[in-house]
């Protein structure tokens, strides 16, 4: 019980929207997050207007090799980086990809591999180009899957010597409550009818599962997964009713690893589709096509939600990008997310029961508003605590007999965050001068959590406080 089995992937998560920075540099185009100045519901600027945090972001794109080296003093075994669409195919349609765009991740991956860090690379990592957006209106267009397949493709085979771990959406299921970033529809247009919005799904479905594909054909050796927001819902009483609605809100998510896994739609979907006169277009391959799974299924994990069929009793509290109502038995933290490290234990078992393969951790943190004291220090017990508890619960679940590949935390340095556009709600072990004003030097500075993590990683978790 004290150890993670051998060769358990120990690392952390980043997305090239929220670290690299250089937002025009390098041939890139414009992409779903250049546009959107104060984060995922916030106004959609287009084409920008002034200076966004992201444009800069922590300047991952210039100070990568720093940043690996202290991602390797941690005894990283592995990182979890995106790859910006629009720095390969700046406006997503061009017939050939751009030169200097590849050449810089030739180079990131080069860097890890001499610090002995596994690459888990995710394609699309909430950055589609913007143009596709305007001139295509997005996953709404079927001609969208055959210019992400030309993307895959260009990376699946410029990479195959580097990368043998995959992703190929972000929290793919998150299209449901964030369109504009997951399925390029602008959500300032008006209402987004729920016919459109799974026909663009659908459409993402395809190119997930030809991703998948195209992977196998080019290195066989390689693994690839789906990624979703894993969201456990808890009915909020032990009415029959508020069962069956937690249950119904729980296969918001599972429909989408459903897909992926299964290779096919489940039949609670088709009732959904009938009862709300959605209907499919579907081309003859898609279905053999979507027979394609995924090695393995990947998630992010922040916290739980409860679901009640009781009007009265069905306060929304906001959290995340989604509404769910509050646990009562639950802590939050600073931004309302609700705390429940045994909710990744029994989303974990959950998961492995359903599917039988393997599982992969890619996100979990805590987003905090650390402040460096008198002696320059940030004491960030809180965060250690945090990733302390869920961590244990990871232990539980491997002991149950869940095979779990992996544990990436999100931003071990301090990044961008998605849903506010804001940096001071902070992740990472590692903290970046800079600031929401754009102010800031750029200096990097290890938190408590740092040496913490380290310790965890060399004791292949031993070293964790766990309640037996």
């Amino acid at each position: 019980m004290n150890q993670f089995p051998q060769g358990f992937l120990w690392g952390g998560a980043l997305a090239a929207n929220q670290v690299e920075g250089a937002y025009n540099k390098g041939g890139k185009g414009l992409s779903v997050a250049d546009v959107l100045p104060n984060g995922i519901w916030g106004p959609i600027v287009y084409p920008p207007q002034g200076e966004y945090l992201k444009h800069q972001a922590i300047d991952f794109y210039h100070r990568y090799k720093e940043d690996l080296a202290l991602f390797a003093e941690m005894g990283f075994k592995c990182l979890r980086v995106s790859i910006a669409w629009t720095r390969i195919f700046p406006n997503g349609n061009e017939e050939s990809p751009n030169e200097e765009g590849l050449a810089f991740y030739d180079a990131l991956f080069d860097e890890m591999a001499e610090h002995g860090i596994e690459p888990l690379v995710t394609l699309s990592h909430y950055e589609m180009p913007m143009f596709l957006v305007e001139e295509y209106g997005g996953w709404t267009n079927r001609e969208v899957i055959g210019l992400f397949e030309r993307f895959a493709e260009t990376v699946f085979t410029r990479f195959k010597n580097k990368v043998s771990y995959w992703l190929t959406f972000n929290e793919i299921n998150l299209a449901l409550h964030a369109p504009f970033i997951s399925i390029g529809i602008r959500h300032d247009k008006g209402e987004i009818l729920q016919q459109v919005r799974y026909q663009a799904i659908h459409h993402q479905f395809v190119a997930s599962a030809s991703a998948v594909k195209m992977c196998h054909e080019i290195n066989p050796d390689a693994k690839i997964g789906c990624m979703v927001a894993g969201v456990p819902m808890y009915p909020l009483t032990p009415d029959p009713s508020d069962v069956l609605e937690a249950q119904k809100q729980e296969r918001e998510t599972l429909f989408f690893a459903d897909v992926h896994a299964r290779g096919h739609y489940p039949a609670y979907i088709k009732r959904f589709f009938k009862e709300n006169n959605i209907t499919i277009d579907m081309e003859e391959r898609d279905e053999e096509i979507l027979k394609h799974t995924v090695d393995f299924i990947s998630f992010s994990y922040y916290m739980s939600g409860c679901a009640t069929a009781n009007e009265e009793l069905n306060v929304q509290s906001n959290a995340n990008i989604l509404n769910i109502v509050k646990n009562p038995y639950l802590p939050s933290s600073e931004w309302g997310w609700q705390i429940d490290p045994k909710g990744l234990r029994y989303t974990l078992n959950m998961y492995y029961d359903r599917y039988e393969k393997p599982l992969f951790i890619v996100e979990n943190g805590l987003g905090a508003n650390d402040v460096i004291n008198e002696n320059g220090e940030i004491e960030d017990d809180y965060r250690i605590d945090y990733l302390n508890a869920h961590l244990c619960q990871v232990r539980e679940a491997i002991e149950d007999g869940v095979e779990v590949m992996g544990y990436t935390s999100w931003g071990p340095i301090d990044l961008v965050s998605q849903s506010t556009g804001e940096m001071k709600k902070r992740y990472g072990f590692i903290y970046v001068d800079r600031h929401d004003d754009l102010s800031g030097t750029f200096k990097r500075i290890k938190k408590k959590s740092f040496h913490w993590y380290k310790q965890v990683i060399q004791s292949n978790g031993s070293t964790l406080k766990c309640e037996e």
